[in-house]
């Protein structure tokens, strides 16, 4: 099934669309428009029966590292370095409220 786009069409989706096409713009677009329907056409012809839907086109597998426990940094030696430090927490200068 062949459907051509024609001028009209072309300007009632730029309407819908909120464009202001010119004249030629919407001889470009209905081409356009056009050829790509008519591709989808050959596509939609093919048998496709003996192929398996797909959603990638390449295999595809899991990607991520693997998520592993490791030691983190001694809580001692970070509260050394920290520039203050009060009962095994990092002291900060109070920015919200009143002291």
């Amino acid at each position: 099934m062949t459907y051509r786009i024609d001028q009209a069409d072309v300007a009632h989706i730029a309407k819908l669309a909120r464009l202001s096409l010119s004249d030629d713009e919407i001889d470009s677009y209905q081409n356009s428009l056009s050829r790509i329907l008519e591709v989808i056409d050959v596509m939609n012809s093919e048998d496709l029966s003996g192929f398996a839907p797909m959603d990638h086109p390449l295999e595809t597998v899991n990607l991520l590292r693997e998520d592993l426990v490791v030691p983190g940094l001694d809580r001692a030696e970070v509260l050394e370095a920290a520039p203050s430090a009060e009962d095994n927490y990092f002291r900060v200068p109070r920015i919200l409220g009143s002291s």
